[in-house]
C-alpha cells in the first residue's frame, strides 16, 4: 500500500502476521487436514503474488472498519488480516475486468459451459451454448475456474448433507458445480474436504441468493460480543472462541444445525459501538428492547422462558476480574457453564439490548485446500496465488 499517507501510517498499528503463523492458522483451523504442499506454495507466494496484483493496477486498502478497532487513538488491527482490495469484492473484480481490458482479453458473457473437448488425453477447448446455439472454443490451453456447488441445492444435500439445501446462498445463482462436472466426467480426480464449506451468519430474511446492491451486508460478523441464541432459548457455540476470521466460516453450518435453521445475536449497550456497518442496514431484522423480559417476547421463534434462564446463567457465569479487549484474546471468559465463552465475555444487562436474527449463508464449497473451516481471506488469496500459476502453466503451453 504505497500511496499510505504519513498521517494513516502514524495512526495504525497493523502488527505483524508471520509465514509461520500463516502456516499455523491454516493447520490448526483445518485441523491438520489441509495439503501441505499448497500450503507451503500458498504461504511463500502470497505476498509476491500481492506485489504482483498492485503492478498490474489493483489497489489495497486497510480494513479499517471490519479489522480494526480504535484504542488509545490508534487503529488497532486483529486477527492478522490487515488488507483487502479497494472497494472489497466488487472493486476487485472492476479492476480484473479493467485490466483484462488493457490487455485485449475477451470475455464472454451469458455463456455457459458445457463439456470439455478432448483430443486424446489432452484438454484443447470448451463447448458452451450462447444466446441458444452451441459453440466451441478452441485453445493450446484451457484453464478451469469454475469455483465449486454452493448454488445448487442437490449437491448441497448429497455432499454436505441433510438441511444443506435450505441454505442461503450468499453469492451467484450461477455457480452450480457445472465446472467440477465436466472435469470429473474426462476423470478428473476428486480430492479433498466434499463435505465441508464456508459458511457465516447471515440475515434470516434475506433473498435465496445474493442481492447485488447489498453484497456481503447481510452478514452479521460481530457476534463475538453477543450471547448466540437459538429456537430453544439456549447458546449452543462459544461465540469468543477465537477471532472473527477464524470462525465465522464455519458457525454458519453451527446455525443450521440448529432447530428451524435460525438463531438471535444478543447484545447490550456496552458494545454496541463495536458492531459492525452490516448491522444497520434496512434489510435487517432485529428485535430492540428496554428489559430483557421485552427483548424476550420479541425474539421470534425463540422460547422466552428459557432466554431469560440462559441470560441469567451467563451473566453469573462471566469473569470480571480480567479485562475487556477487542483487539486481543483477551482471556475474559465464562466459568461454569456449557458451551464456555473463552474470550470477550461481557455480561448481558445494559439496555438498550438488540438481537439481530442470522441463518446460514453458504459462501463456497470446499475440497482441496481446506477442511472444516479457514482462516479469513485466505479463499481471495489461494485464488490469487494458484490462478497466478495456472496462467504462468498455460501460457508456456502457448510457446511450447
Amino acid at each position: 500500500m504505497p500511496d499510505l499517507s504519513d498521517d494513516e501510517i502514524a495512526k495504525s498499528d497493523f502488527g505483524q502476521y508471520t509465514a509461520d503463523d500463516f502456516f499455523d492458522d491454516l493447520f490448526r483451523v483445518t485441523e491438520f487436514r489441509c495439503d501441505g504442499n499448497l500450503v507451503e506454495v500458498l504461504v511463500h507466494e502470497s505476498h509476491a503474488t500481492m506485489v504482483w496484483m498492485r503492478q498490474h493496477g489493483v489497489r489495497f486498502v486497510p480494513m479499517y472498519g471490519r479489522q480494526a478497532f480504535k484504542v488509545d487513538g490508534k487503529f488497532r488491527f486483529w486477527g492478522g488480516l490487515a488488507v483487502e482490495a479497494n472497494g472489497g469484492g466488487p472493486g476487485l473484480i472492476e479492476s480484473w475486468t479493467t485490466i483484462a481490458a488493457k490487455n485485449n482479453v475477451d470475455i464472454h458473457y451469458s455463456t455457459r459451459a458445457r463439456k470439455l473437448i478432448m483430443e486424446g488425453t489432452r484438454v484443447v477447448g470448451v463447448e458452451a451454448t450462447c444466446k441458444g446455439e452451441i459453440v466451441e472454443f478452441r485453445a493450446k490451453a484451457v484453464i478451469l475456474a469454475a469455483g465449486g456447488f454452493e448454488a445448487n441445492p442437490e449437491m448441497r444435500a448429497r455432499y454436505l448433507g441433510p438441511n444443506w439445501e435450505v441454505a442461503k446462498v450468499r453469492g451467484s445463482r450461477f455457480n452450480t458445480g457445472d465446472g467440477i462436472n465436466m472435469a470429473l466426467k474426462i476423470g478428473a480426480a476428486p480430492y479433498g474436504n466434499w463435505s465441508g464449506c464456508h459458511a457465516v451468519g447471515w440475515e434470516r430474511n434475506a433473498p435465496e441468493f445474493g442481492d447485488l446492491e447489498v453484497g456481503d451486508l447481510f452478514q452479521k460478523h460481530s457476534y463475538q460480543f453477543s450471547i448466540m441464541i437459538n429456537a430453544e432459548g439456549k447458546r449452543f457455540v462459544d461465540e469468543g472462541a477465537d477471532f472473527r476470521n477464524l470462525t465465522y466460516a464455519k458457525y454458519g453450518r453451527e446455525i443450521l444445525n440448529q432447530p428451524g435453521q435460525f438463531a438471535w445475536q444478543v447484545f447490550d449497550a456496552k458494545t454496541h459501538h463495536l458492531l459492525r456497518d452490516e448491522y444497520f442496514i434496512k434489510q435487517a431484522t432485529v428485535a430492540k428492547a428496554e428489559t430483557l423480559e421485552e427483548l424476550a417476547g420479541k425474539l421470534d421463534g425463540v422460547e422466552p422462558q428459557q432466554f431469560l434462564k440462559t441470560v441469567n446463567a451467563y451473566n453469573a457465569a462471566v469473569r470480571q476480574d480480567v479485562k475487556f479487549n477487542p483487539t486481543v484474546l483477551d482471556g475474559r471468559s465464562t466459568s461454569g457453564i456449557e458451551p464456555p465463552k473463552s474470550h470477550w465475555a461481557n455480561t448481558i444487562d445494559q439496555p438498550p439490548f438488540e438481537a439481530y436474527a442470522v441463518t446460514c449463508g453458504i459462501t463456497f464449497t470446499f475440497g482441496g485446500l481446506f477442511y472444516f473451516n479457514y482462516p479469513g481471506g485466505s479463499g481471495l488469496i489461494a485464488g490469487a496465488v494458484f490462478g497466478r500459476q495456472a496462467g504462468a502453466t498455460a501460457s508456456s503451453e502457448l510457446v511450447a
